[in-house]
């Protein structure tokens, strides 16, 4: 439910915002080209896992090479895969910090203030990297073609698909965000755990047609937010082109933030730059001190309602108010 989803976004938000290193943070994406799109359509499992693992390898790689920054980075990607009005538009949000660690692990390497990698670099090696291993895919038959995209089936077709692919520039989006990483995280984490379009967005439904409300990035500033009509059938199209494979994850963490040794880098990381490490809270702690819960610890993890204290009783005690049986009345 939306409330249940809230919940969980705001526990990521919180569990991200606890690992932030005091440096700057870039907001990267990677967006795949329509071409490639049109092959997601059909292949989603396998051109969204490419398209999440060969983005942080290229950031990865480049980042690594001396002539760029010359250190090991971690990252956090996300996979949206919505345009505005629905549309499939897959790509992928990365939140990185500026630097890394040196090579031995001895010290902290900054990038350039304001500006990170050359997304000219990142762009081409992207585009190189990715096609390669979508040929891959294909030759070992992980790829299926249906409908328009049917005569790619055939080897011919698909390397000459691939071949006019590799002379077109492909979008690549790195800036440091203006309210910080703080800013960048909770825009992510409204993505999170939610599909393509929020409750807030649903304008109108009149029981064959649907309005909601979308931004137009073509247009100036003041003209963006714009209303969309379409019929129920078409809207709810758009919305499960959107449903992900079972299984499949759409936050993964990269390099230092990888889920193997995130912690002790983290940790690393941090010493390196001289930070303390963030404060945890602790529901021992905050008794010793006086008491006090945090504001949010009777909230329902399912229906995110208030839950209400019935009786506290200790261990091995029997409850008092034991639950009162319904009564059933028989009107055959």
């Amino acid at each position: 439910c939306p409330k249940c989803q809230a919940i969980a976004a705001k526990e990521w938000l919180a569990d991200r915002q606890a690992e932030l290193l005091p440096v700057p943070y870039f907001h990267v994406v990677f967006t795949l080209p329509a071409p490639i799109a049109e092959i997601a359509y059909h292949n989603k499992a396998v051109v969204y896992d490419l398209l999440l693992k060969i983005a942080a390898e290229t950031l990865i790689t480049i980042a690594a090479d001396p002539k760029h920054l010359g250190a090991r980075i971690g990252l956090t990607a996300v996979l949206h895969t919505w345009g505005s009005p629905l549309t499939h538009h897959p790509h992928a949000h990365i939140i990185v910090p500026g630097g890394g660690l040196s090579p031995d692990g001895q010290h902290w390497i900054a990038c350039r203030p304001r500006f990170f990698l050359s997304v000219g670099v990142l762009s081409r090696l992207f585009r190189r990297l990715f096609l390669e291993r979508l040929t891959a895919a294909y030759q070992i038959g992980r790829l299926e073609f249906f409908g328009d995209q049917a005569a790619l089936a055939k080897p011919a077709r698909f390397k000459a698909y691939v071949a006019a692919l590799r002379k077109v520039e492909w979008v690549v989006y790195a800036k440091r965000p203006f309210g910080g990483p703080d800013a960048v995280l909770a825009y992510l984490s409204r993505y999170t755990h939610r599909v393509a379009i929020a409750n807030s967005r649903l304008v109108a439904f009149d029981g064959e047609r649907v309005t909601f409300k979308w931004k137009d990035y073509r247009a100036k500033a003041d003209a963006r937010d714009k209303l969309m009509t379409l019929d129920a059938d078409e809207f709810i199209r758009r919305f499960l082109i959107h449903v992900l494979p079972d299984g499949f994850h759409r936050i993964r963490h990269y390099g230092l933030f990888a889920n193997g040794n995130r912690a002790n880098n983290i940790a690393l990381a941090r010493r390196l730059l001289g930070a303390p490490d963030p404060a945890r809270w602790s529901a021992d702690a905050d008794r010793a001190d006086g008491g006090h819960e945090p504001e949010e610890w009777n909230i329902c993890p399912c229906c995110g309602g208030r839950m209400v204290i019935v009786e506290t009783f200790g261990p091995g005690c029997q409850p008092r108010l034991w639950p009162i049986p319904a009564i059933t009345f028989d009107s055959s």
